[in-house]
């Protein structure tokens, strides 16, 4: 089941399908050799509250050998239900990235539309000038309104060239505003293809996200009930052989690891005892060896020739020295 499950979800990660097999197989022995231990580490005892002490730790270890083992086999077993969260989570993060970048370029593709407005109002504002200049000449010529004078008199010319002026104007105001309206249009058209570009960009990193922690940030949105009952299934099984072990009486096994470890003690304790027998021997023969060659003349004179010469050689030494710093 380690195995299987570590393998599940290295696949989930690196979407390798040898390096995945490859890390099961190791976690796989990893838990087997590790529950070996937890086991044949407990001993027994005629006092099950030392027992149950004793096997605390590793009650706590394989609860937390329960989760990491069950928690992949729930994300596979729930996977539809993981999918559909990750959908909806996807849609929310695609339309956040949108408003975001949108934030980034909106308000100049406003302000550029906004002036755009601002050039077309210059024209129509014009125009209406030039219609209503228009007009007046015209109501002249035919005497409803100015001089009421029927006919193309002074008055009419002198409104007619200013309406022909006028006219001028609005027609280079055109040329010139709608040449303005155009860069401004390439200009926003530019804006929104990077807008659409930058969306692109950024669309694939959402698309994949259902890496194995997203994976388990799902799971824990759905019910708890159906994932506690698989913990739980993991757990039993991994503390029932501890369990067993604390509820079964001494076998076979505790009293030949009892008599092994005794042995092993009792031999530690002789060497030890031993080696402090040996360390005092040694201790005694050492004091007699030198209380004897104490008194020896030979050994006094040569020790003494050679400190003379000791001597001699750190005066010779520091007779260099001295000169040399001279």
């Amino acid at each position: 089941m380690a195995f299987i499950t570590g393998s599940y979800s290295l696949y989930t990660v690196f979407d390798n399908l040898y390096t995945s097999i490859l890390f099961g197989l190791i976690w796989g022995l990893l838990i087997f050799n590790l529950d070996r231990y937890i086991v044949s580490t407990i001993k027994k005892t005629k006092n099950f509250t030392d027992e149950l002490i004793q096997a605390s730790p590793r009650i706590i270890l394989a609860i937390i050998i329960a989760i990491v083992i069950s928690k992949p086999l729930e994300l596979k077993i729930f996977e539809k239900e993981i999918n559909q969260v990750l959908l909806e989570q996807k849609n929310e993060l695609t339309l956040a990235n949108k408003n975001q970048i949108a934030e980034q370029f909106t308000p100049t593709i406003s302000a550029l539309q906004n002036k755009i407005t601002s050039l077309q109002n210059d024209i129509n504002n014009k125009e209406i000038e030039v219609n209503t200049l228009y007009n007046i000449y015209i109501t002249e010529a035919e005497g409803t309104s100015g001089t009421k004078k029927l006919g193309k008199g002074p008055v009419y010319k002198e409104k007619l060239k200013k309406h022909d002026a006028l006219l001028a104007e609005l027609q280079q105001l055109k040329a010139e505003n709608k040449a303005k309206i155009l860069a401004t249009e390439t200009q926003i058209a530019q804006l929104k293809g990077n807008y659409e570009t930058q969306i692109l960009n950024t669309q694939p990193i959402i698309n994949n996200f259902d890496g194995l922690m997203a994976r388990i940030n799902a799971l824990g949105k759905l019910p708890w009930i159906p994932s506690f009952f698989i913990f739980l299934l993991f757990l039993a099984i991994e503390t029932s052989p501890i369990l067993a072990k604390l509820l079964a009486p001494k076998g076979v096994y505790d009293f030949k690891l009892d008599d092994q470890e005794t042995a092993v003690k009792t031999n530690v304790l002789q060497n030890k005892n031993l080696r402090e027998a040996i360390l005092k021997a040694d201790y005694t023969i050492n004091d007699r060896i030198y209380s004897d060659i104490e008194n020896e003349e030979e050994l006094y004179t040569y020790k003494r020739k050679k400190a003379r010469e000791l001597m001699q050689l750190q005066s010779d030494a520091f007779y260099e020295h001295q000169k040399n710093v001279l």
